[in-house]
């Protein structure tokens, strides 16, 4: 488990994951049906990118996000 505290957090625990599962940008703007240009400012931390695109591809690539409120026992 990571705590991602930023976009540019957000964006590089998504570039990791996707050069661990050996995607291209475009292979996986391909198969989350965004542009390349958007998995670029994604990993890249733009503060504003589409919150419902960044779930698709934190899907794809497998990766499940969970709210926890702080300092409450999970």
């Amino acid at each position: 488990m990571q705590i991602l505290a930023s976009p540019q957090d957000f964006g590089a625990f998504l570039r990791t994951r996707r050069k661990a599962l050996g995607y291209s940008q475009a292979s996986l703007a391909a198969l989350c049906n965004t542009g390349t240009r958007f998995i670029s400012d994604m990993e890249n931390g733009k503060e504003t990118i589409e919150l419902g695109k960044s779930l698709r591809v934190a899907q794809a690539l497998g990766i499940d996000l969970v709210a926890h409120i702080r300092g409450e026992q999970s």
